[in-house]
């Protein structure tokens, strides 16, 4: 075979391969953004801050936070479901997301099947709290406590749905305890109950008030983590302490809408794992308490399948009205 007839037989051979990378869209070909459900300045909005920073210098492309908190976190949700499923508008995904899922009657989007998640970001822990003066000062004497007085505890949480509040129930049905929750308007509503004795204890994002734990005005009991919180690795788990069901925690995540090409997902994903892994970007999530961590596709979708399945579990045995 002469080496003109060869080369012609290559090439042919190479057509349906260049074919296909000539019809894979350029990205990103424009800014992105990304529509978070929350409002500036919490953990979940610095969390995206500080990511798309870094994402931003990846790309070569600016990443603009749009804050559209409200609804349970339909309103930015559906944002996104709706956009040009191009990559270049996103949305920060959390537990809350799953809870969402489990806490309404009906939604304007399928949480599953509009939204290709991406990667996660992190995840911060979940803390059982109490005044330093209270009867108990660590979790099994808190569960004796309980068990004791049937009917007599009241757990704290914010408002009712959210994850902390969904939280204080599976606390309830895992310790199978008989406690009232009391739901509260806000983060610093709960600490200002729990620093006056106005509840026995209360369940919240650790981030939030570690400040308060620190300065001792609170004690942290236990975290409801897989493992231990690096900033108070002092207190343990509730698994440790005897709750092994009683695991919760919060993340925030990355997803882009359905139908959003493969190799966009994929280059999305290879840059927020290179983001996530910077030292610098580690080291301010390391300052809010967020336990900085990235994921495939798969491994997102399915934490937020679980999530779905498990607080939905939690909405119905707490017999919480659907909204």
């Amino acid at each position: 075979m002469t080496l003109p007839r060869r080369a012609a037989l290559v090439a042919l051979g190479l057509a349906p391969w260049v074919g296909a990378l000539a019809q894979q869209p350029a990205f990103p070909t424009r800014g992105l953004r990304l529509v978070v459900p929350f409002a500036a300045g919490g953990v979940g909005d610095l969390t995206a801050r500080i990511v798309a920073g870094k994402l931003a210098e990846r790309l070569g492309q600016p990443v603009v936070i749009e804050n559209r908190p409200g609804a349970g976190g339909v309103v930015a949700a559906e944002t996104v479901a709706r956009a040009e499923p191009d990559g270049h508008t996103l949305f920060l995904m959390s537990n809350g997301t799953a809870v969402t899922a489990g806490l309404f009657k009906s939604l304007p989007f399928d949480t599953i099947r509009d939204f290709a998640p991406v990667s996660t970001l992190g995840f911060f822990d979940i803390a059982v709290l109490a005044h330093p003066d209270a009867p108990f000062k660590t979790f099994p004497e808190l569960l004796a406590y309980a068990r004791s007085h049937p009917g007599k505890l009241n757990i704290g949480s914010i408002n009712i749905g959210s994850t902390q509040h969904l939280a204080a129930e599976l606390f309830k049905s895992s310790a199978d305890i008989d406690a009232q929750t009391v739901p509260f308007n806000g983060t610093p509503n709960l600490i200002g109950a729990l620093r006056g004795r106005q509840v026995d204890v209360g369940v919240e994002i650790l981030a939030p008030v570690l400040a308060q734990v620190r300065a001792g005005a609170l004690r942290a009991l236990a975290v409801a983590g897989e493992k231990r919180s690096v900033v108070l690795p002092d207190v343990p788990t509730a698994a440790e302490s005897g709750v092994a069901g009683f695991v919760a925690s919060s993340w925030n995540a990355i997803a882009a809408p359905a139908k959003t090409p493969r190799p966009v997902i994929d280059r999305l994903q290879r840059e927020i794992a290179a983001s996530v892994a910077d030292a610098e970007v580690q080291k301010k999530l390391r300052e809010l308490n967020i336990d900085p961590r990235s994921s495939s596709p798969e491994q997102t979708a399915a934490l937020l399948a679980g999530d779905i399945k498990r607080w939905s579990a939690v909405i119905e045995r707490a017999g919480i009205p659907k909204q």
